[in-house]
């Protein structure tokens, strides 16, 4: 099965990877100067429409079971409740790939050069223009051996060397790869995390996070390119802001530590038989005095919930001796176990015990969640602004081609790797397959599992914060040449939100040591 996950993610991947490179330069070279960053955050914004209906839509499929189809639903014990649930996820693989095909259709009829006067294009320069003599005469001969010939691979290793060079792109590579790779560690197991501290299913994670939290980022991505657009924010004004959002967004994540619930009352797992002794770590001494003579699966794996709130594994393991009902949950008892320890007649029901608390907590860790995406988000569609600016505009789509490969690279694939890694370790108890071999994790140390999952995400977004500082610094530097260039040589030069600092000759109005190109925060 995971080969053909793995070959459908891949074809996936090769028909995603030039939308963001391609598209965005596109977007980019042909919408009106100082336009760039509200189109980006419409763009954004409306792409966020897509995820709000995918997680209603995986809601919806979440409560059908995986071999829907294939087997009797009325011979199914469990449901989406029961922890070995597991749903029709292959059904948003289907829905979706109808959908792209159809919605492709419209880029057929795109014209190839869209409607912009070759004046209003050659009047815009990039923040990376050429500062010597030599730079110009660097990059007319770099422009006529690719001219000359297109697959020329000196031409290639030249034009890259010339992006890897540049500090403000290799600052820029580096702090957006530890983003993405935070984003995207997080979000991979966002629903596990949800289902392990909180208790909800993966069909009421999605749901809740589809109607409140995308469409929070969707209106925190419109609101961020119009600031952008409306204050005329230049590149240094844009890592500023971002660096203002993603500061906040990373204090109010510390508040999700004290929201982190206890571990999950297991007996002969987290607690002894008796239920009185919770332990520091975990145990798995899922045999005793009470269920000895039953002579019990240790591998089985059916919870109930005793009486005294208690998590058993299996009915056998707490010593339960009859039974009432058609063994599926809400209309299955057990009864005489004498291993639940209680006043009444020691009885139990299918299910795990719930906690109550930590359903409470929930209702603030939405709150939360919103708040963080909220940030995060506002400043995110504007930052590309500084890669396609910090780079001679010939070299904009290979600068954006070799970020999007570091970024799903070593983010988008090593990312959830090592996030698996550090959660696997928190695994309490594992399953065993039919082949002996170890299965799924029955039941994860919820503390444990919340602060590496919690602190993964706050050493991945640490490093970022003191880059920005760094990337400001560089591009305020980079800045302070081109007023010297300009000023000198008469040349005009424009960055994305401000075409004003120029008249109409080009020069520009205001004296160099005024910091006309920069909007403070």
């Amino acid at each position: 099965m995971w080969i053909y996950v793995l070959m459908g993610n891949m074809l996936r991947g090769i028909g995603e990877t030039p939308i963001v490179p391609l598209g965005i330069s596109y977007l980019d070279d042909f919408a009106k100067e100082g336009h760039t960053s509200m189109h980006l955050g419409t763009l954004h914004t409306i792409a966020m429409i897509g995820p709000i209906l995918g997680f209603i839509m995986s809601s919806v499929f979440a409560k059908i079971y995986v071999d829907v189809g294939y087997v009797d639903l009325n011979s199914v014990r469990i449901t989406p409740n029961d922890a070995r649930w597991v749903g029709a996820w292959w059904l948003s693989f289907i829905v979706n790939g109808l959908l792209c095909i159809t919605s492709s259709i419209p880029f057929f009829f795109l014209p190839k050069i869209p409607k912009r006067s070759q004046e209003e294009r050659k009047n815009s320069v990039s923040l990376h223009a050429p500062k010597t003599d030599e730079e110009k005469k660097h990059m007319t001969n770099l422009t006529k051996q690719e001219e000359q010939d297109p697959s020329n691979m000196t031409g290639f290793l030249r034009s890259l060397r010339s992006i890897l060079t540049n500090e403000i792109y290799v600052i820029f590579l580096i702090l957006t790869l530890l983003q993405v790779s935070g984003f995207i560690g997080s979000f991979t197991y966002l629903f596990k995390f949800i289902e392990q501290q909180f208790g909800r299913t993966a069909s009421q994670a999605n749901f809740l996070l589809g109607i409140i939290t995308i469409p929070t980022m969707a209106t925190a991505m419109f609101l961020g390119g119009y600031i952008v657009k409306k204050f005329k924010l230049t590149s240094v004004g844009i890592a500023k802001f971002v660096f203002f959002t993603s500061s906040v967004a990373y204090a109010f994540q510390f508040l999700y530590f004290p929201l982190l619930c206890e571990n999950k009352p297991f007996a002969g797992l987290t607690l002894t038989y008796d239920g009185m002794n919770p332990v520091d770590s975990h145990i798995d001494v899922p045999l005793s005095y009470c269920n000895s003579d039953c002579s019990c699966d240790k591998n089985q794996w059916e919870p109930i919930c005793g009486e005294n709130g208690v998590t058993y594994i299996s009915p056998c393991l707490a010593g339960c001796k009859s039974f009432r009902g058609d063994k599926k949950p809400n209309n299955t008892e057990f009864y005489d176990c004498s291993c639940i320890s209680n006043s009444g007649n020691n009885s139990a029901h299918l299910g795990e015990c719930p906690r109550y608390k930590c359903k409470t907590n929930y209702y603030f860790y939405i709150i939360l969640q919103v708040t963080v995406s909220f940030f995060t988000a506002m400043g995110s569609p504007s930052l590309i602004l500084i890669l396609m600016k910090s780079v001679q505009p010939e070299l904009k789509s290979l600068a954006m081609g070799f970020h999007s490969l570091i970024i799903r690279a070593l983010g988008g694939i090593l990312a959830p790797i090592y996030y698996g890694a550090f959660i696997d370790r928190t695994c309490i108890k594992w399953s065993v397959t039919s082949c002996g071999k170890r299965g799924a994790c029955r039941l994860y140390n919820s503390r444990l599992f919340g602060f590496s999952y919690l602190g993964l995400n706050l050493a991945l977004k640490t490093p970022p914060l003191f880059l920005y500082v760094v990337l400001i610094y560089f591009t305020k530097r980079k800045y302070k040449r081109n007023d010297n260039k300009t000023l000198e040589n008469g040349r005009q030069f424009t960055d994305e939100g401000n075409p004003d600092s120029v008249n109409k000759n080009g020069y520009y109005c205001v004296p160099y040591d005024e910091q006309s190109n920069e909007t403070p925060l």
